[in-house]
């Protein structure tokens, strides 16, 4: 292992903060990570030094953001191996790219009595639009579910396709259990039935491998902040010929080829799908957090992840009353847990009042949660600049609120 994890945590200016008088332990990233000083910089310079709209303007401050905002573009794209730029759309977030498809490829390809086959561990993201658009298109709504140890049920999803079957969405990683999914035989399968795809990766971009062409993705969608970006900007990528046969998810200016009374006609790839004024920093600083990325050899950035997870699994097993969920043997980044007699969002703000910030809830994942038959986890989340003194004050915290509980 040649990463230096003291010289990654010092360039993560929050990570030097206390928190009640504690030193900070962040333990959240699956809700979003911390920002690298490279990051808050390159957003900096863009509104101190040429902060302009883009595209249409023929001055000098527009010209640099328009050439800042479109080299991003390919920096994303070399970075998921897509064919080409125009193949990476920015959207708000995961969110948003899924509703984009769920919406337009519905348009185009969902009748009625047709099927959609989604997870029972997807995020509501990758859900409830397919639930939406298939009410919509009179289509029909399938489930893959999971079992005890979080694995899905592959065999239920071989049984589920049919010539029917128009649309397989799924996440690379739950975001709940953090199990990794077999992406790759997923997408075979789904395409031997005739099927598209779309992979939620919003908690794999940043962990396991993320080429779009190796994975023969139709559709691929993450989030910047939870890649080290800013918040506010997200990635589709779909193939061009997805792309370009689809409509537009919303209209307005920069979609638009020509608008007259009779008839509108609209703009090529990408910007068909990039309505109105965009995030012009958003992508300038996920472009910044991708080229931060860059510096280190990513091979070594997860088998850190890799072992301090396996480390962290490890000391957490051995706190008596503790119910660790997710036990796949393909996993990454997620630790979900509840102590016996101790509600989740109590373990979780008395870890607060120690300077550990873990997240508690259903993390609007609540099939899963009704699957497992309780309300809820703890949820301790990781990412490269974690270290296994991280996970010594999550563990040592844990007994403190133990002995206070009298548990």
């Amino acid at each position: 292992m040649t990463l230096n994890i003291d010289k990654i945590r010092s360039d993560f200016p929050i990570l030097k903060s206390s928190v009640n008088g504690k030193p900070l332990v962040y333990l959240d990233n699956a809700a979003t990570t911390q920002k690298p000083q490279t990051v808050i910089d390159a957003i900096t310079q863009y509104y101190t030094k040429y902060n302009s709209n883009i595209h249409r303007g023929t001055h000098h401050l527009s010209n640099l953001a328009t050439e800042a905002h479109e080299a991003a573009r390919k920096t994303i794209q070399t970075y998921i191996n897509a064919q080409s730029s125009h193949e990476v759309i920015f959207t708000r977030g995961t969110t948003e790219a899924i509703n984009l498809v769920a919406y337009a490829f519905g348009e185009a390809y969902v009748n009625a009595g047709d099927e959609v086959i989604v997870t029972e561990m997807d995020h509501h993201s990758n859900f409830v639009p397919w639930q939406m658009m298939c009410e919509r298109r009179r289509a029909h709504f399938r489930v893959i579910p999971f079992d005890a140890n979080g694995d899905l049920k592959l065999d239920v999803f071989a049984n589920l396709l049919n010539d029917r079957t128009r649309i397989v969405a799924f996440n690379h990683v739950s975001n709940s259990l953090g199990t990794i999914n077999p992406a790759r035989e997923i997408i075979r399968m789904a395409h031997e039935a005739g099927a598209a795809v779309l992979v939620d990766a919003a908690q794999s971009v940043q962990h396991i491998d993320h080429d779009v062409q190796a994975l023969d993705a139709d559709f691929y969608a993450f989030s910047g902040h939870k890649i080290y970006g800013p918040t506010g900007i997200g990635i589709l990528y779909g193939k061009e010929s997805w792309l370009e046969a689809m409509p537009p998810y919303q209209g307005g200016g920069e979609m638009i080829d020509l608008v007259s009374i009779d008839k509108t006609t609209y703009n090529k790839l990408p910007f068909k799908y990039e309505a109105g004024t965009p995030n012009i920093v958003g992508p300038i600083g996920l472009a910044a957090a991708i080229d931060y990325l860059n510096t280190m050899d990513y091979d070594e950035i997860m088998a850190h992840e890799d072992e301090t997870l396996e480390y962290a699994r490890e000391q957490l097993l051995g706190i008596d009353g503790l119910t660790l969920y997710g036990n796949s043997n393909h996993r990454t980044s997620i630790l979900a847990f509840n102590i016996e007699g101790i509600h989740h969002y109590d373990l979780g703000t008395l870890l607060d009042t120690q300077g550990v910030a873990v997240r508690t809830g259903h993390h609007c994942t609540q099939p899963i949660m009704t699957a497992l038959g309780i309300e809820g986890t703890v949820r301790a989340s990781l990412a490269l600049y974690n270290n296994r003194s991280d996970i010594d004050a999550l563990v040592a915290g844990i007994h403190h609120v133990k002995k206070m509980l009298g548990k």
